[in-house]
């Protein structure tokens, strides 16, 4: 036991880390940052994984060694209270007086009568009976003892504690957990075109996700099947600008509902703390964020719509930040080099609610977090953006390496309000449409949620019965007198807690000699003396 609360300290102290120092498995962004800004301390942590904590080699160590320690104390105790149990209570000792508490009296009953009496008077303890020749005192004699439940209640405990453990652990080898991003159409700002956005979402593939992590137990094929669809996103905000509220109205169906009829899909008012809960999967509202739509027309007419989510950095007033890439038409450059060479790229920062600062008011920030005056402050530039590469490019910002070589050129630096544009030096119109509000969606899968809450209550209910159940032992020795009257003899231990077993004790010892409860008592004198 010794050994187990040892580790269940060590397991604590090493959970610090992972609350004080950003987790990749939660914003690996966060983590590279840190990195970046901390230097060869941030490396040195990394070598450690500390910021891998709950996953790393010496947390796993010293969870596995806690569950195995517990196992070690819990089987010898259960055996050892096992064999405790089907012994029948010691002999009383033969000196009752060295005992706490002790008591003497005469009965004037007959000494079978007494026995009887103390039989049915220790119905519901476990008692024993001593004959003369087997007492230490050579007198008939009775031990009772009560409380074995505690210890029992005790390794209950210790055992839901392994238990969830355990689930924990089974949990975490077979888990997944996606998140993904839905531009709803609820609180649209947009003028004059408007980008088709799909605002389904499907949980047949991890292709699906923005990002998706699993236990390593988890292949990718064993999602279950459902399709969610994101009506609206309604944000509450205080006058402050603190939010009160997050809300999105959904529609769903699992299995082959997905393939019926518009009426086999059920509605769900999605709030913060209040997720939606699928046969095997449970969707939560995370967040939000807003998706700007810009709009590039070419000389010769086209046009190519984009609405890209951009991510907030404020998450106070939601300025947000961003990036955007579009590929000219083919008709424009038919060989494929010259076209990569003419590729659009757009970077810059969003506010649902425009204020303007710096010398010339051209420096953009946000001043409320709902959509009331967006704007949007861009960088274009021009060249070969690194579409279509096969190399994997940050949505939320462009390549560096591609500006600081050259490949991109900049064309412009201009602030946009709704309904805006500019043209650039070849004729090129971009214009800021508006933003639509996107809502971040998170998929939850893990088999053993149920079984780790049953064994938290188990252990919940198993700790406060430990500490309520008292070990008490009393024993009472009957001497026959020359008169016909019966000396009794009783004395108590507490094996625990002593709170009120000396109550109790007179409780037993009045009850077996038939004397008078002491309030009783004073309430009688009292009254007599008011007659008086």
């Amino acid at each position: 036991m010794r050994t187990a609360l040892a580790l269940l300290f060590l397991l604590a102290v090493a959970a610090i880390p992972g609350s004080l120092l950003p987790q990749r498995d939660l914003n690996e962004a966060n983590v590279n940052e840190f990195i970046e800004t901390n230097g060869t301390i941030a490396e040195i942590y990394d070598k450690l994984q500390l910021f891998d904590v709950f996953s790393s080699t010496w947390f796993i160590a010293i969870f596995v060694l806690l569950t195995i320690s517990l196992i070690g104390c819990i089987l010898p105790r259960s055996w050892d209270h096992y064999k405790a149990w089907k012994t029948q209570p010691t002999r009383p000792p033969k000196f009752l007086t060295r005992m706490p508490l002790h008591s003497e009296g005469t009965s004037e009953r007959g000494i079978e009568e007494l026995s009887d009496k103390t039989q049915a008077m220790f119905k519901r303890w476990r008692v024993a009976r001593y004959e003369p020749g087997e007492d230490r005192a050579g007198a008939l004699s009775f031990s009772a003892e009560r409380g074995y439940s505690r210890e029992l209640a005790n390794l209950i405990f210790h055992v839901a504690l392994v238990a969830m453990l355990v689930t924990i652990a089974v949990g975490r080898m077979v888990y997944y957990e996606g998140q993904v991003i839905v531009v709803t159409e609820s609180g649209k700002h947009v003028s004059a075109s408007d980008a088709e956005q799909s605002t389904e979402f499907c949980n047949t593939s991890t292709s699906n996700y923005d990002s998706f992590r699993a236990g390593p137990l988890f292949d990718g094929t064993g999602l279950h099947p459902f399709c969610l669809v994101a009506h609206d996103f309604t944000a509450d905000y205080l006058p402050n600008g603190q939010a009160e509220m997050f809300t999105s109205n959904v529609s769903y169906a699992e299995g082959e509902d997905i393939y019926a009829s518009e009426e086999a899909w059920d509605d769900y008012e999605l709030k913060v703390n209040h997720p939606l809960r699928l046969a095997n999967n449970r969707v939560y509202l995370q967040g939000h964020g807003f998706a700007p739509t810009v709009t590039v027309e070419w000389p010769d007419g086209e046009k190519r719509t984009q609405t890209m989510q951009f991510r907030p950095d404020d998450l106070t007033n939601f300025l947000s930040s961003g990036a955007m890439r579009f590929d000219p038409p083919a008709g424009m450059y038919p060989d494929l080099y010259e076209r990569r060479q003419n590729q659009l790229a757009i970077q810059g920062l969003f506010a649902p609610t425009a204020s303007w600062s710096g010398e010339n008011g051209e420096l953009l920030s946000s001043s409320f977090p709902s959509m009331m005056d967006p704007a949007l402050a861009i960088d274009i530039y021009r060249g070969d953006a690194g579409l279509d590469t096969g190399t994997a490019q940050s949505i939320f910002s462009l390549d560096s390496t591609l500006m600081h070589s050259g490949a991109l050129q900049k064309l412009e630096r201009v602030n946009l309000g709704m309904g805006e544009s500019v043209t650039l030096d070849d004729g090129t119109k971009v214009t800021f449409d508006g933003a639509n509000e996107f809502a971040n969606y998170q998929v939850s899968y893990d088999p053993m949620q149920f079984w780790v809450l049953v064994s938290a209550l188990v252990m919940l209910a198993s700790l406060v019965g430990s500490l309520v159940i008292k070990r008490r032992r009393v024993w009472v020795r009957l001497r026959p007198n020359a008169d016909g009257t019966t000396a009794i003899e009783m004395a108590g231990l507490s094996r625990t807690d002593r709170a009120g077993w000396s109550e109790e004790f007179h409780v037993l010892y009045r009850e077996l000699l038939e004397l008078p409860d002491p309030e009783e008592t004073e309430e009688d004198e009292l009254f007599d003396y008011e007659d008086k």
